[in-house]
């Protein structure tokens, strides 16, 4: 699914440049044309699903932008996040649905064991306060038990950090791993 939507992006995109180019060619000098491309060639580069990068890469990365954007109860936008509003936020922006609440998410997606993780899967935890599903965060650099992972931290940060597994506040909490692309 993921080459099929890439490479219908890449399609769509040089049809419309294609576009561009001929009617811009009727109208204008050499060096209009070039300012047109340059900025459609932009336009194209920019656009979250990149042609070179997979959707799991793309994922993490545009969470990583999101760094030390602060915690915020309820929050899902850039102003601020709790932890699943994060979440949500970024499998959003690339038009994959994922649960809003934490909790939602005890039986959602394909469970998979930890040391089969990869890029963009969801760690899930329970509260540190309860015995219920209370954390949610997203797989940045996979590597079983040690992975690292970007989430909202409501802890002493306060804001979107990337935490070690190992880390044992979060080693204790953790229940599973699920993967939904």
């Amino acid at each position: 699914m993921t080459s099929k939507k890439t490479h219908h992006f890449k399609f769509l995109a040089l049809v419309g440049i294609l576009i561009i180019v001929l009617s811009t060619r009727a109208y204008c000098s050499s060096r209009e044309v070039d300012r047109v491309l340059e900025r459609n060639k932009t336009i194209v580069e920019s656009n979250p699903i990149k042609n070179d990068v997979s959707l799991e890469e793309n994922i993490v990365n545009f969470g990583m932008k999101l760094l030390g954007t602060p915690y915020v109860v309820a929050g899902n936008g850039k102003n601020g996040f709790d932890c699943s509003g994060f979440v949500h936020y970024v499998f959003k922006h690339f038009e994959i649905q994922v649960p809003r609440s934490s909790s939602q998410f005890k039986n959602f997606g394909v469970e998979i064991p930890i040391d089969s993780v990869r890029k963009g899967d969801i760690l899930v935890f329970l509260s540190p306060s309860r015995n219920v599903i209370g954390h949610v965060g997203i797989v940045t650099n996979p590597k079983g038990n040690e992975s690292d992972f970007i989430h909202a931290s409501s802890g002493r940060e306060m804001k979107v950090i990337v935490t070690n597994l190992k880390k044992e506040s979060y080693t204790r909490r953790f229940v599973k791993a699920v993967r939904v692309l």
